[in-house]
């Protein structure tokens, strides 16, 4: 241990950096500002029934950014699987992780100009963003099983998610300084959320230079076969990964736990802040230091999990997390009333959400066979964080079904019961056997 750290500290910190820039993305884009305001600017572009129309479709114009989500994801499962299997086979993680990495940055600044009617602006960059965040994520995951042997993944996978919550923290606490000033600057408040988009974007982009430039490139390129182009490739080696997954039987089953459970944590986290301004009637400012206070607690919930799995095991401690997210969404549904309420939500979501998160992360890469770690992570990006599609699929149709914003939110249980009884299902120790590793005791 004393000598990994060693070895390999440089190129773990510059890991680390990676998801301190993201972060920004999740919190400023996804989690706070884009919800309540690209819902305020689609009703501008209402029809007097509240509805706006995008290709012809009437969609209720609280229902649109759901919808928007639920795309983003679409695309992700058509392209994730792909672009991993190119990433493996020509070995350029590297470069696609900062391609996509630039990508998303430069769509997130383009959100300044979000404003008026402009709603289906918003969303398009929105849904570049989105896509090219979880294509980058894809790559980044992959590098965890280069940079961290099987017994030290759970604790460096915590520290990567720590560092995405302290980065995240920082700018949104940035931001709401600057929203709650916004006067005091000469700004409009609309003014103030569109530079606080694009401040996520300008973060991203300038922290993502840490791992640029300290990030390894393993392995020389691949040269294609005659006759095949470097796409062709990548769909030959994606029919590979799926025909290799069926020898994985126990990898499949915790990947379909983690799509589940994933799909309600990434759909609370989308949705939280629409929830609160639509049901509770909470300001943007109430919204924002909720989640700002997410991010600095979960920075230790995070720490905390680590040491809760290395006496548990890193499956009992998901499934203990599971069981306090399935309460939460009840108190939700049931007795959540007013902003106290909502602090305290947050404050119970913060402790378990880093602890859920990296611990599946460092459990699914013991699963991957060696050599294959972008094809696989881009299965397990589909539902990873800031996305998802059942889930706000779920809630958007219960929303406009119902009109109920409490009906939607308990909907979401249903994702973490089904993803808790498929969990308890699998067998870590055989997972890893099969993937050619050696099981550990007590996971």
């Amino acid at each position: 241990m004393a000598a990994l750290a060693r070895e390999g500290r440089p190129e773990r910190v510059g890991w680390y950096f990676y998801d301190f820039a993201n972060s920004a993305f999740t919190t400023t884009v996804v989690t706070v500002f884009t919800g309540p305001y690209l819902t305020s600017v689609a009703r501008a572009a209402a029809d007097p029934a509240g509805y706006v129309h995008p290709l012809g479709i009437p969609v209720l114009a609280g229902s649109f950014f759901p919808y928007i989500v639920s795309l983003s994801v679409f695309f992700q499962v058509l392209l994730l699987p792909l672009l991993g299997a190119i990433a493996d086979y020509s070995r350029r993680r590297k470069s696609m992780l900062f391609l996509f990495a630039y990508a998303g940055s430069a769509a997130t600044v383009g959100l300044y100009f979000l404003e008026g009617t402009r709603y289906l602006l918003g969303g398009g960059l929105f849904l570049l963003a989105n896509v090219s965040f979880g294509a980058s994520v894809v790559f980044y995951n992959a590098w965890l099983p280069e940079i961290a042997g099987p017994g030290d993944r759970d604790s460096v996978s915590s520290v990567g998610w720590a560092f995405g919550y302290l980065g995240g923290g920082v700018l949104l606490l940035l931001n709401l300084v600057l929203y709650s000033r916004a006067r005091d600057f000469g700004l409009t408040s609309g003014e103030a959320v569109r530079i606080s988009l694009a401040s996520a974007g300008a973060w991203w982009a300038l922290f993502s230079l840490v791992p640029l430039a300290t990030m390894r490139r393993r392995g020389a390129a691949r040269s294609l076969p005659p006759g095949e182009g470097l796409l062709g490739s990548g769909f030959r080696q994606l029919r590979n990964t799926f025909a290799d997954a069926k020898g994985h039987p126990q990898l499949l089953l915790f990947l379909g736990a983690y799509l589940l459970y994933n799909d309600g944590i990434q759909t609370v986290i989308a949705l939280s802040s629409q929830f609160g301004q639509e049901e509770l009637g909470l300001p943007v400012s109430t919204l924002t230091t909720a989640i700002l206070m997410v991010q600095f607690v979960a920075f230790f919930g995070a720490l905390l999990f680590n040491a809760f799995a290395k006496r548990v095991g890193a499956k009992a401690a998901i499934a203990t997390s599971l069981v306090l997210w399935t309460g939460t969404l009840v108190y939700a549904y049931a007795g959540l009333r007013d902003a106290v309420g909502f602090y305290a939500m947050a404050a119970c979501v913060a402790v378990v959400l880093g602890g859920s998160q990296a611990l599946s992360r460092s459990l699914f890469s013991r699963m991957i066979p060696l050599g294959r770690e972008a094809e696989y992570f881009s299965l397990y990006e589909v539902s990873e964080r800031g996305t998802s599609w059942l889930g706000p699929l779920f809630f958007g149709l219960a929303l406009q079904f119902t009109g109920s914003y409490r009906v939607a939110i308990l909907s979401l249980a249903l994702f973490f019961i089904a993803g808790l009884a498929l969990l308890l299902r699998v067998d870590v120790a055989r997972a890893e056997a099969e993937a050619g590793g050696v099981g550990r005791p007590r996971s």
